[in-house]
């Protein structure tokens, strides 16, 4: 019974994350494309920004109210419409309006961000319903979560729509490949696609009732008080906004700048330039085979040398990132992808398990959402607007010949140096936490 318990939250978790998987690496090239390459930060701050909000409120929704698991199926249908709308709008025009599609993309990460905190507390509700410890089993379930990113990715950076037809092809040179799906607006309704499948799905899973009374504190804000009066959570997430402030840069100025080298020709027509989709997803597949080692880390050494080695990890991303090129340098952009396994799934991760393990059963939902608002909110958000000006000030937009004969918008200028800024930022931040964090065993 366990073991098709679990292949059923797996299942879930590789839906849930493959909405995100189709367009998340690549929406900056398509932002760029389409004429808002100056305002990536604020669609990468927009996650952040919702996140503020909807997942506490929908967390406590989930907590008294609505079962978790319902909420979460209702989520993804609106995210589903929304995406929709965003996919007609950008296929229409070859220029988009940022007053126009930036509203439409809030309204698609209202519903969608929810769904992050909802779909864990729908795992933790069910394997604890049926008598199964989340620190034993959520991880070997969560990765299923990174295989279907990692799948939705190779599927946008090879898959295009070109004169009529569908086909898949890596080869930079042809003229289809200027169609692929990492380059159109086909990413975006690519996951509105797998959002509406993963709504469907969740009606096959069973219910968790709410067990928190629906009478009592009426807002959600004041919920959070009840956590921050122990000083070591309270800590811990003021340390999670800081850690936050990571979590989107790669996200967002990634594949852009390993885009920008079709313009070098030392690397035009490189496999790794031509294909930066498929090269990022070596970072969730490094996720994939980390995940399995948190649960024993946290066991062994505590939720503080995990968040550190977390934020050491993503000092050494962004170092390697601004000194790799697709060429003599492809190992450094490699081992870049590598240790993203580690600073993902060792603050995120981690930090999931941490505050279910610090919550009460009247608000796990809520702490799932709290976790949620303060790193990937305040400190997301914050993180990309501050990004966006170090990167906007090195670089800029500017059509480009590409190996296929055509021109495209590229992210041209000195990259290295906001990769650099970025990598002092999370070591100064890794020795933080290992100064005045303290440390605890879940």
């Amino acid at each position: 019974m366990s073991g098709i318990l679990r292949l059923r939250l797996s299942a879930l978790y590789a839906l849930q994350f493959a909405v995100w998987g189709c367009y998340l690496s690549c929406f900056g090239q398509l932002l760029g494309a389409s004429g808002l390459g100056a305002s990536i930060q604020w669609f990468y701050a927009a996650v952040g920004i919702v996140s503020l909000f909807t997942p506490v409120l929908m967390g406590y929704v989930a907590d008294r109210f609505i079962a978790s698991v319902r909420l979460l199926g209702l989520c993804h249908l609106g995210a589903s419409v929304v995406m929709t709308a965003a996919w007609v709008y950008a296929a229409s025009r070859p220029t988009m309006d940022f007053g126009a599609f930036f509203p439409l993309y809030l309204g698609f990460l209202a519903f969608y961000m929810p769904t992050m905190a909802l779909s864990n507390t729908t795992a933790f509700g069910i394997l604890k319903a049926n008598g199964l410890r989340p620190v034993d089993h959520f991880p070997s379930i969560r990765i299923w979560g990174t295989i279907g990113f990692v799948a939705a990715m190779w599927f946008v950076n090879s898959a295009y729509f070109y004169d009529g037809s569908f086909g898949f092809t890596l080869d930079d040179s042809v003229p289809a490949a200027r169609f692929r799906f990492q380059y159109t607006s086909m990413q975006l309704l690519s996951a509105a696609v797998f959002g509406l499948l993963t709504a469907i799905y969740t009606l096959t899973l069973p219910r968790v009732e709410p067990t928190a009374p629906k009478r009592g504190p009426g807002l959600p804000i004041l919920r959070s008080f009840a956590l921050f009066r122990d000083p070591q959570v309270r800590n811990f997430l003021i340390f999670a906004v800081f850690a936050g402030v990571c979590l989107q840069i790669s996200n967002g100025y990634a594949i852009p700048y390993i885009n920008h080298f079709m313009a070098d020709a030392r690397y035009a027509g490189s496999f790794a330039a031509g294909n930066a989709t498929m090269l990022f997803s070596l970072s969730n597949i490094s996720e994939a085979l980390c995940v399995l080692l948190v649960g024993v880390s946290l066991k062994r050494f505590g939720v503080k040398w995990v968040i550190a080695l977390a934020l050491l990890a993503w000092s050494l991303r962004f170092l390697l990132l601004g000194a790799g090129n697709p060429g003599d340098g492809l190992w450094l952009l490699v081992g870049s992808m590598l240790v993203y396994g580690i600073g993902f799934n060792f603050f995120n991760i981690a930090g999931n398990i941490y505050m279910d393990s610090v919550s009460d059963s009247t608000n796990r939902g809520f702490g799932q959402g709290l976790l949620m608002m303060m790193s990937n909110g305040i400190g997301a958000s914050c993180g990309m607007i501050a990004a966006g000006a170090v990167v906007n000030h090195y670089c800029r937009w500017q059509p480009v010949s590409t190996p296929g004969g055509t021109v495209m918008p590229l992210f041209m200028g000195d990259w290295t140096a906001p990769w650099l800024i970025f990598a002092a930022y999370a070591l100064a931040v890794t020795v933080l936490i290992c100064l005045f964090l303290r440390n605890s065993k879940t």
